[in-house]
């Protein structure tokens, strides 16, 4: 049964109908009290009003909590005085400070903190030093020097700088650091017809492919890049930068990769005027070099390029402002060197382009 509990009113209420004739024992059959617990309650408040009985009640309870007051303010006294008087500054010291007060006077960790002005969530707190710190400080070097490298490449980077972390791991320890890429939305394929596939390169300096990127400088002038590449070991041959690239310009620039390069069986390009005008051609038919043309409207028939072209876009072109067409060659020759030297495909084994050139022509 469940214990009650009366206020002072009520208790002086059973007691003044006591005193007017009801029996007691009714009284606690009423109130579901037993009579040693009415008689303790006559004792205490027979005689006084219910105004009186409660003053009486407030006082105890205030002598009460003056008492534990002085008891707290006394013990306090008492802990403060066995604190050493030189100031402690770490919170490792005092830390210590607050196990002693704790285990020399059997208080809790509320009030000898309180006496040493230690936070108590300082107190619990413990140093924990991350085993994966060094590895995602380096994910988080990488990912913010190669913008637009994904999960794979950047975990080939790590493989290549001897790093000896699985790839589970790594993609954890990628993900808490949310640095994934935000994917374009694809299109949406209603119909695909595909023509007979291209024979894919087979040896460097077979198949190369080429294209135009557009961008534009700081003060708002257009200029266009020509981009050519080796489709057999991704090696970007050359980028051309100019305000206004013709046919004689790629014509220019094949005449100097001949001479750097030697010259292919094929090159792969759009149906651009630059590529199939007269200019081009008859440079092709001079040096027996066959030009294969992808179909109107169907970039994927030259995907390399095109896949090329996306990236040099997003870790180049959309990286930088260029000043003048001078700083947009430099910066984009510059990218470029590192494209072949340090960048490495998935498609390539790991490797970049000119460490696969040398691994095939060896």
């Amino acid at each position: 049964m469940k214990r009650k509990r009366f206020s002072v009113e009520q208790i002086t209420g059973i007691l003044k109908q006591a005193e007017l004739g009801t029996p007691v024992q009714e009284l606690c059959r009423r109130h579901g009290v037993s009579e040693q617990s009415f008689y303790r309650w006559k004792k205490v408040y027979g005689s006084m009003e219910p105004s009186e009985a409660r003053e009486l009640k407030q006082l105890r309870e205030e002598n009460t909590k003056l008492k534990r007051l002085v008891a707290d303010l006394s013990l306090d006294k008492a802990m403060l005085q066995d604190v050493p008087s030189k100031k402690i500054l770490k919170p490792v010291k005092k830390r210590e400070m607050v196990d002693y007060l704790m285990h020399r006077y059997g208080v809790g960790n509320r009030q000898a903190c309180r006496c040493v002005l230690l936070h108590r969530s300082m107190y619990y707190y413990r140093s924990r030093m991350d085993p994966l710190f060094a590895l995602r400080q380096r994910v988080r070097e990488l990912a913010h020097a190669r913008v637009r490298f994904g999960y794979r490449r950047i975990y080939m980077l790590l493989q290549r700088e001897g790093w000896d972390v699985r790839k589970s791991r790594f993609y954890r320890v990628y993900c808490e650091e949310d640095l994934g890429l935000r994917r374009k939305r694809p299109w949406r394929h209603v119909s695909a017809v595909h023509r007979t596939q291209r024979a894919p390169a087979g040896s460097a300096n077979e198949v190369w492919g080429m294209d135009f990127v557009h961008d534009e400088l700081a003060d708002g002038r257009k200029i266009r890049t020509l981009t050519v590449i080796d489709l057999f070991t991704r090696e970007c041959l050359a980028i051309e930068v100019g305000l206004s690239l013709r046919a004689e310009h790629v014509v220019a620039a094949m005449e100097r990769l001949k001479y750097s390069r030697g010259l292919p069986q094929r090159i792969a390009s759009d149906n651009g005027s630059e590529f199939a005008g007269g200019q081009m051609d008859l440079w092709a038919y001079t040096h027996h070099v066959k030009m294969d043309f992808s179909r109107r409207g169907k970039p994927t028939d030259n995907a390399i390029v095109e896949s090329f072209n996306g990236k040099f876009r997003e870790e180049c072109l959309n990286a930088h402002w260029f000043e003048s067409i001078e700083d947009a060659k430099q910066k984009i020759d510059a990218w470029r060197w590192d494209y072949n030297e340090n960048r490495p495909h998935r498609s390539l084994e790991g490797l970049t382009p000119r460490e696969y050139a040398m691994k095939v022509s060896s």
